[in-house]
C-alpha cells in the first residue's frame, strides 16, 4: 500500500483553489442520476462512462482520476489542476506518474472526492482506495473514506457551541472536521498513525487546525476535560481467523471496544459534556438493553443515557455483512470465505451470541447531582436527517419535565408539533375506530398508539388550556380516570410530538 499523502500550507492553498469547482453537486450533474444510484451501491460502471464522455473537462478528469479509478494523461491532470500541477500532486502521493509525455499515464494513489460541509461550502476528503477500485481484498491498515457509519454519526451529532471537542478514533478526520465547525478547538486521536496522516491532509486541505494524537481509547487525554466527544469507533466485532482491519476492530475480544467506551467516556466529559457514538453490541438471552444496562453501571462517572438500537442481525447475517464489507466473498476464494465464516460462527454459538445490535448512544455527564436520564429503546425505519436537533430539542424537553412535577404540569400549556399527524383505522362497519396513532412525522418518525382518551387530549393542546384543564374536560365528557394519562403526556412531551 501507497504512503500517506502530505500536503503543506501553501500547497493546500493552490490545490484547494484548482478542486474549488469539484463540488458533490457538480459530479452529480455531471455523470447523471443513473450512475448516482450506482455508485451508492459501489457499481462504478455507468459514472465511469458518463465521465469519460465529457471528454477534458476537469470536473470529469478528477472524478475519473481519484474517485472512479480511471487512468487519465499527464495532459489531462495538468489541465485539471493548473496551479498545484501533475508534479505537486506526484510529491504530495496523490498520483503515480510514468514518464514527462503529455499523454503518458496518470494513475491515483489515493481516493479523494468532495464532501458538502453543513454550514456551506465543500471539502474535499483523502483516504485509502476501495475494493470497488482496487478489485482486491482491503489491507489490514486500510483508511477508511466518508462511509454510511460516517454520515450517520454526523447526521446525529448536536452543532451547538462547545469549547472543546474530541473525535475518538477519528480515521480518515471527517467527524474532527465537522466538529471544528462548532467547537473552539479540536482533539482528534487515533491508534493508526496511518489514519492520522490522512486526517493531516485532510484538515491541511479544509485549512482546519485539529489536535492530532496518537493512541488507544482515552489514553492521549487521560485527565483532560471535554465539552462534546464523538467517536465512530472500531466497533464490528471480529473472531480469532476473521479478517481484521484497523479501522473497524479494536483488538478487543466481542464488544469490548464499546464496553469500554460505555465504561470510561464519562471521565473525560466535563459537567454538561456530551459523547456521542455509534456501536455494535452483542444480544445473549437476557437482551440488548440488560447489557446496556450493565455497561452504564461501571462508569465510575453517573451519566445520563439515550441508546437508540436501530438495526438487529442474526449471527450469520452479521458474518456475511462484515466478510463482504471487507472483500471475503466466495467469489475470490471459496475455502477462504468458508474459514473466516465459520470462525464468525463458532465464536458466536461459544460465547452464547444470538444476535448483534447497532445503534448509537448519547451519553451525558450531569452538571450538577445525578443522573435523570436513562432511556433504552429499539426504534426502526427512516428517520430525519439530520438528526442532531432532534437530540438537542430531547434533551432540553427532558430537562425540563424532569424539573416539572405532576402539578406543575398540570398547570403548563401544550401545543401539538408541527410535523405530527393523526392517523385513525378500523373496519368499515364499526362505529368506533380500532386503531389510532399518533405519528411523528420528522425526527424519530415514531407512532404512538393512542385510545380515545389520549387522542382527544392531543387533539385539544392549542396552547389555550392547561393540561389539568383539557384532562378536566375529558372527564366531564365520560373519560374516566384521565389523570392517569398524565404518564402517556410526559412521554410525548419528552419525544417532541407535544410542545
Amino acid at each position: 500500500m501507497s504512503a500517506a499523502p502530505t500536503l503543506d500550507g501553501a500547497s493546500a492553498d493552490s490545490l484547494r483553489a484548482d478542486l474549488a469547482p469539484w463540488t458533490v453537486d457538480a459530479v452529480s450533474q455531471l455523470v447523471g442520476d443513473r450512475a448516482v444510484r450506482a455508485l451508492d451501491r459501489e457499481q462504478l460502471v455507468p459514472a465511469r462512462l458518463a465521465a469519460r464522455e465529457a471528454g477534458d473537462e476537469p470536473i470529469a478528469v478528477l472524478t475519473r482520476l481519484f474517485a472512479l479509478g480511471d487512468v487519465v494523461t499527464r495532459a489531462q491532470v495538468s489541465r485539471a489542476l493548473p496551479r498545484f500541477g501533475v508534479e505537486g500532486a506526484a510529491a504530495s502521493g496523490l498520483i503515480a506518474v510514468s514518464g514527462n509525455s503529455d499523454d503518458d499515464p496518470v494513475q491515483a494513489l489515493v481516493d479523494l472526492r468532495p464532501f458538502d460541509v453543513d454550514a456551506g461550502g465543500t471539502w474535499w476528503v483523502a483516504s485509502d482506495r476501495g475494493e470497488a477500485v482496487t478489485g482486491r481484498q482491503l489491507e489490514g491498515d486500510h483508511v477508511l473514506g466518508v462511509g454510511g457509519a460516517s454520515l450517520t454519526l454526523a447526521s446525529i451529532a448536536m452543532r451547538t457551541h462547545v469549547g472543546r471537542a474530541l473525535d475518538l478514533g477519528t480515521g480518515c478526520g471527517i467527524q474532527a472536521l465537522q466538529a471544528s465547525l462548532h467547537a473552539d478547538s479540536v482533539v482528534a486521536t487515533d491508534t493508526s498513525l496511518r489514519a492520522l496522516e490522512f486526517a493531516a491532509f485532510n484538515a491541511a486541505l479544509a485549512g482546519v487546525h485539529l489536535d492530532l494524537r496518537a493512541g488507544s481509547l482515552l489514553e492521549p487525554v487521560a485527565g483532560e476535560a471535554f465539552d462534546l466527544v464523538v467517536s465512530n469507533p472500531p466497533f464490528v466485532i471480529t473472531p480469532v481467523g476473521a479478517p481484521s482491519f484497523e479501522y473497524r476492530d479494536g483488538g478487543m475480544a466481542g464488544d469490548g471496544i464499546v464496553r469500554t467506551l460505555f465504561a470510561q467516556v464519562g471521565t473525560v466529559l466535563a459537567p454538561g459534556g456530551v459523547a456521542q457514538m455509534l456501536g455494535n453490541w452483542e444480544i445473549h438471552a437476557d437482551g440488548w438493553d440488560a447489557q446496556i444496562e450493565q455497561w452504564l453501571d461501571l462508569s465510575p462517572v453517573p451519566l445520563d443515557a439515550w441508546v437508540v438500537q436501530r438495526d438487529v442481525l442474526d449471527a450469520a447475517e452479521y458474518a456475511e455483512l462484515w466478510l463482504r464489507d471487507a472483500g471475503v466473498v466466495p467469489e475470490r476464494g471459496r475455502a477462504a470465505f468458508d474459514d473466516a465464516y465459520e470462525a464468525y460462527l463458532a465464536d458466536f454459538d461459544r460465547r452464547g451470541v444470538r444476535e448483534v445490535g447497532f445503534g448509537m448512544v448519547l451519553l451525558r455527564r450531569p452538571v450538577s447531582g445525578g443522573p435523570t436520564l436513562r432511556r433504552l429503546e429499539f426504534l426502526e425505519g427512516p428517520v430525519a436527517a439530520p438528526l442532531g436537533p432532534t437530540l438537542v430539542a430531547g434533551l432540553a424537553a427532558h430537562d425540563r419535565l424532569s424539573r416539572l412535577d405532576d402539578d406543575a404540569l398540570l398547570a403548563t400549556c401544550l401545543t401539538v408539533a408541527g410535523d405530527v399527524t393523526r392517523e385513525v383505522y378500523g373496519r368499515p362497519l364499526l362505529a368506533d375506530p380500532e386503531h389510532i396513532l399518533i405519528r411523528q412525522g420528522g425526527g424519530f418518525g415514531r407512532a404512538v398508539r393512542a385510545d380515545t382518551g389520549l387522542a382527544g387530549f392531543v387533539g385539544a393542546c392549542d396552547g389555550e388550556l392547561t393540561v389539568g384543564q383539557i384532562l378536566g374536560a375529558l372527564e366531564a365528557l365520560g373519560v374516566e380516570h384521565a389523570r392517569e394519562l398524565l404518564p402517556a403526556v410526559r412521554e410525548l412531551v419528552e419525544t417532541g410530538m407535544l410542545e
